[in-house]
């Protein structure tokens, strides 16, 4: 009789073997453990999903897990992500009990950190996220890449890194995935791509504290996050526990995305972020004749700028070869700057640049209701 465990069996029975803090059984047994992954090169990924009321409580089975598994012959690198969802005992806040005042806390290492936001889906907020990005880079900066999308990453495709994983380093934290002249972080190279990410908000949002906190982005001058679409928990997420230094809003022509972008603008002045411009994204499309033909409209996002009294960065027209470029993973500030296309996306990182500078201030003082 063969009493050697397979890989998978292997792992289920190493994190079995540690106790669940609210059951008293293992974590397997407990339901804790989601996403387990087994790459053939070794590499094991998985979620421990615990209770938001006690949350506090798994940071240490957290570490115990993966120092569990990284023991098993042939694994070579372990990743695990803590989320908290709902469940367990409520904690009712006291009656009358003032809440405190906290001031926003930075990434370690990170100099200045810039959200590329759109309240509303399919403007092409992550390829201008990506471009933007590198456009710092060429003008001189250390620059970081956080792709904070859980649901959708997309940054993996836009980087052509979805064959890379991040390598633990000593300390315990992860080293991004460096690409194009960028540091770079996603979900999307944590779990399968095939997974279906099916979270609930508390859970996202411990993911995306994670990857602020548990990644090496040491030195930065600058960090830029591809927020989701919206104006939801992980927007808000951010701009409680990080002093932007800026956002950076991406809008289509049309009335309906400027609907949004206004909804979005009113969000991040609430929170005392600051506006660092808006970019016009998909502004026209050029016929092999020279014609242009504003497609969604035209100057919708500038007249939107003006509206709320925040700067316009720029246009970005529709492109083929900016659609070639995303769909290859080769960013075409970074493989082609000198296309026109690039070339536009440095005058917008130059410009927000210099709005940053100008608004320069202390973090603000976040009070959380």
């Amino acid at each position: 009789m063969n009493n050697r465990l397979a890989p998978l069996e292997a792992i289920e029975a190493a994190l079995n073997a540690l106790s669940d803090p609210e059951t008293g059984a293992g974590l397997m047994a407990a339901g804790r453990v989601a996403g387990l992954s087994i790459r053939p090169d070794g590499r094991v990924s998985f979620t421990i999903e615990a209770p938001s009321a006690s949350i506090d409580r798994y940071h240490s089975v957290r570490e115990a897990a993966e120092a569990a598994v990284r023991g098993l012959a042939g694994v070579t690198a372990v990743t695990v992500v803590l989320t908290a969802h709902g469940g367990g005992a409520a904690r009712p806040a006291p009656r009358a009990q003032p809440q405190p005042e906290r001031r926003a806390e930075g990434v370690a290492g990170v100099a200045s950190v810039i959200a590329v936001a759109s309240a509303k889906g399919g403007v092409g907020k992550s390829t201008v996220a990506v471009n933007f990005a590198c456009a710092l880079a060429k003008l001189g900066k250390r620059v970081g890449l956080l792709d904070v999308d859980v649901y959708g990453p997309s940054l993996p495709t836009l980087m052509g890194t979805t064959a890379h994983k991040p390598e633990p380093k000593r300390g315990g934290k992860l080293a991004p995935v460096e690409a194009w002249g960028l540091k770079t972080m996603s979900i999307g190279y944590l779990v399968d791509p095939e997974t279906a990410m099916v979270w609930r908000g508390p859970m996202a949002t411990s993911a995306i504290r994670q990857m602020l906190d548990e990644v090496d982005w040491a030195p930065l001058d600058i960090l830029v996050l591809d927020l989701p679409p919206g104006t939801g928990d992980a927007q808000l997420t951010l701009v409680q526990r990080l002093p932007l230094a800026g956002v950076v809003i991406v809008s289509t022509p049309q009335q309906m995305a400027l609907a949004d972008v206004r909804r979005g603008i009113g969000m991040f002045e609430k929170t005392h972020a600051p506006i660092l411009g808006v970019v016009e994204n998909m502004a026209w499309y050029e016929t092999p004749s020279g014609e242009r033909v504003a497609l969604f409209g035209e100057g919708g996002a500038r007249r939107t700028a003006e509206e709320f009294g925040v700067p316009f960065l720029g246009e970005i027209p529709l492109d083929v070869r900016l659609r070639e470029a995303s769909d290859e993973g080769k960013p075409l500030v970074a493989a082609e700057p000198g296309h026109p296309i690039a070339e536009r996306f440095l005058a917008i990182a130059t410009a927000a640049l210099a709005n940053m500078a100008v608004g320069q201030k202390p973090a603000p003082a976040i009070r959380f209701e």
